[in-house]
């Protein structure tokens, strides 16, 4: 099992920013292990940059407003995020926890009347676990994408939750974009 806290080349470093030009030139380039990961693959890392550009300037107070109703507030949906990657990685075999880890521990929804970690804690959390995780999701095999998941009264294929995953990932930076607009913040910058 790799060990997250094991020094890793950091494919995502400051001279190759992520922008939506060279996202696609990223994945051509890249041979994943199965060819059903090469669509997913392309997701994963417009997520990978846009979760950042999603939460950039957004203040503490604003990122637990949740504006009188009970919508989760931009924190929570930040550190839910930062869980699932760390929870997809562990069931690729990948060991470590976010720093928020008991927040999130079995799914969590959000707690009332706690004040989550800073927004840029949990992207410190996001840069850590992201590269790793592509690099897991690249060399996956067929056998286990196939492998069945038994989740009580839910089965699915290790590829079919990865592929939720990615999607939940979309669905939740797209309410964290909209959290933007209610709070009174630019949209999200996807240059």
């Amino acid at each position: 099992m790799l060990n997250i806290h094991s020094k890793s080349q950091n494919l995502y470093s400051d001279n190759t920013k992520l922008t939506l030009k060279n996202l696609n030139r990223n994945v051509m380039e890249t041979k994943p292990t199965s060819e059903k990961m090469y669509a997913l693959l392309v997701l994963f890392d417009m997520h990978t940059s846009f979760y950042s550009k999603a939460i950039v300037g957004i203040s503490s107070r604003d990122a637990h407003n949740r504006l009188n109703t009970k919508a989760n507030h931009v924190s929570w949906l930040a550190g839910s995020l930062v869980a699932q990657r760390y929870e997809l990685a562990k069931m690729l075999g990948i060991s470590g926890r976010q720093t928020a880890h008991e927040l999130f521990e079995n799914h969590q929804g959000i707690i009332d009347n706690i004040t989550y970690p800073s927004l840029d804690e949990f992207n410190k959390d996001w840069d850590q676990i992201s590269p790793l995780l592509r690099a897991a999701l690249i060399s996956v095999t067929d056998e286990k994408l196939n492998e069945q998941i038994d989740m009580g009264p839910i089965k699915m294929t290790s590829y079919e939750m990865i592929a939720f995953i990615i999607y939940r990932e979309a669905n939740c930076i797209g309410q964290i974009a909209l959290w933007r607009r209610l709070l009174g913040y630019d949209a999200i910058k996807y240059d």
